[in-house]
């Protein structure tokens, strides 16, 4: 009983945060020395430092031809809007679904689908509020394209946000990924767009709470207006 309740608290940490954590460690005890109330305000950053680095295990929906959420967080936007011109996916607009990230989320980024990765595009830019509807355009952001099993092609855009300065990308275009497989990071508080491809409707709505790998945002089988969020 003891320790299924330790395991609900202690999550496996990503190793890009262990250096993180070691210098909130380092400032903790140095504000010790200072006073013992700053030193237990950075025990309370360092505390939050590693749950921000958190990579728990995902269950991963096993069944054919669902897309699945590519981060935790809330759904802020979804709406029409052209991919990413770096990648040349598309010149229409497809259905975006946009799930934005506090710093209180886990910032581990799952794919969305199985499939091989097309395109990888970064490209510097802003930092504007992750959940303003300029992000996609012009924040920061490293865009993937990839190309799933029925030939279809799928987005998937990562865009930081106002505390976000550092995007982390583990794929190279003609790698292949499963479906809830890592494929990045992004530092601290951001957002991740999805582009799907045309005639996919999500089954999601705005506001949802989403967790990276297990919630399903569409079903590629049913077409348009088969069903809602």
């Amino acid at each position: 009983m003891h320790l299924s309740m330790l395991r609900t608290f202690i999550k496996p940490m990503h190793p890009e945060g262990r250096k993180f954590v070691a210098i909130f460690a380092v400032a903790t005890a140095v504000l010790f020395l200072l006073s013992d109330f700053l030193g237990w305000i950075g025990v309370g950053l360092t505390v939050w430092c590693y749950y921000f680095f958190r990579d728990p295990e995902r269950v991963v929906p096993e069944r054919p031809g669902v897309v699945v959420s590519p981060a935790d967080g809330i759904v802020s936007l979804i709406e029409k809007a052209v991919p990413p011109a770096e990648l040349g996916v598309s010149d229409e607009p497809l259905t975006r679904v946009s799930v934005f990230m506090s710093v209180f989320n886990c910032h581990i980024n799952r794919a969305p689908a199985a499939g091989e990765v097309t395109a990888v595009h970064y490209r510097p830019g802003k930092f504007f509020n992750a959940s303003l509807d300029k992000a996609s355009a012009d924040n920061e952001r490293n865009s993937l394209a990839l190309r799933m099993e029925d030939g279809r092609q799928l987005v998937v855009v990562q865009i930081a946000g106002l505390v976000a300065r550092r995007i982390l990308c583990f794929v190279k275009p003609g790698g292949r990924v499963a479906r809830g497989e890592r494929f990045g990071l992004i530092r601290f508080g951001s957002r991740l767009d999805v582009y799907l491809p045309d005639g996919v409707e999500p089954l999601v709505h705005i506001g949802q709470t989403m967790v990276a790998g297990e919630t399903v945002i569409a079903e590629l089988d049913h077409p348009a207006g088969d069903r809602t969020g």
